[in-house]
């Protein structure tokens, strides 16, 4: 593949850092620039990271015009930027959120359009509304819910829910703001000729995460096993038998790598993107496989009451991705958790310090 220049936005994030890194591995001939705005904490961590790869940085804010410019000609856009939080706006401020994801979605399609960019969006799973994934069937078992195949609902099953779902319904203000960005990225595609793809993240996990409880949530249940804090069973009984797909952020750069290297055999392409049944934990089996990796036990509390926006079962059908791509996750739960400790004991410091202390 001939020399790429490549702009990603929300570049020192932890999916955005990741991603150049890994991408800069394989292409050394490519030229990568990362614009970030730094507003997340913990984001300063990957810029001696990101500089030792050789990928250039620009402090910028994808709703400034100007910061994008900043960072100069590129043929192709990873849009990496985002409010990541489900509970961001929930009985508070919401400008940054909507700001950020929707308009700063819009300013980076502007910037792809002046320069006729292929444009990757990284979406999330959030975009499907919840009450609906919360009438889903399923049946409660030993340490998790599990899907029916037969469900009331359209474009789900046991393997989990496809891009044929029903969208109608309340999906969280961050699933909104991203399905939003999605519309917009379909309109510049059929519009403006740009060769665009959607991919609908599950849960990405994996090391120089700075998990939280509604965001990154299996790297916050190891840095919680790690560091010996408390944590808490929320909702559904509060039992922990929520449960969600994981990616790791390395199999992720693989189908990104891809995506990048044919933009004409997936123009238009939106897809789940996730760790399926296969690769799925609940609360109770993460807590298990943190305890016997870190030989650490916490006290976990139970709230039996379920928070706006939660969902009890997601699991991504990739059957559609499977179709355009020989591409699988490779890599286990116990290798995503395992991964996160190893980086969590080799940067101990570092990290306590950037979580506010241990």
């Amino acid at each position: 593949m001939s020399a790429l220049r490549l702009l990603l936005t929300g570049g020192a994030g932890f999916i955005g850092a990741n991603l150049a890194l890994e991408l800069a591995a394989r292409h050394p001939g490519w030229e990568l620039v990362a614009l970030d705005s730094l507003h997340r904490r913990g984001s300063e961590l990957n810029l001696p990271r990101l500089r030792e790869a050789g990928v250039r940085f620009v402090h910028g804010d994808v709703r400034e015009p100007a910061d994008l410019r900043a960072a100069g000609e590129f043929d192709a856009l990873l849009e990496c930027s985002a409010e990541p939080s489900v509970m961001a706006g929930v009985g508070g401020p919401r400008d940054f959120l909507v700001e950020t994801n929707l308009f700063g979605a819009y300013r980076c399609l502007q910037e792809a359009a002046r320069h006729k960019a292929q444009v990757l969006f990284l979406s999330t799973s959030r975009v499907y509304p919840v009450a609906a994934l919360n009438a889903l069937a399923y049946r409660e078992d030993e340490t998790r819910f599990e899907l029916l195949d037969e469900q009331p609902t359209p474009g789900c099953g046991a393997a989990g829910v496809s891009e044929d779902f029903p969208m109608q319904g309340a999906r969280t203000l961050y699933g909104a703001t991203k399905l939003a960005a999605e519309l917009l990225v379909c309109e510049y595609a059929e519009n403006l000729g740009l060769a665009t793809v959607i991919d609908r993240c599950g849960v990405v996990a994996g090391p120089w995460q700075m998990g939280k409880v509604d965001q990154g949530v299996f790297t916050h249940w190891m840095l919680s096993h790690y560091f010996r804090r408390e944590l808490a069973y929320f909702g559904f009984g509060g039992q922990g038998k929520q449960v969600r797909d994981l990616l790791h952020v390395a199999d992720l750069a693989d189908l990104i790598d891809d995506q990048l290297a044919r933009p004409e055999h997936w123009a238009g392409a939106v897809v789940n993107v996730g760790g399926g049944r296969e690769v799925s934990l609940s609360l109770r089996e993460t807590s298990a496989l943190c305890q016997e990796i870190t030989g650490n036990h916490v006290e976990i509390g139970s709230d039996p009451e379920t928070r706006p926006g939660d969902v009890r079962v997601y699991l991504s059908d990739c059957e559609r991705l499977a179709a355009l791509a020989d591409w699988s996750p490779r890599r286990s739960p116990r290798d995503v958790l395992t991964d996160i400790f190893a980086w969590i004991h080799e940067h101990e410091a570092l990290v306590a310090s950037s979580l506010g202390g241990t």
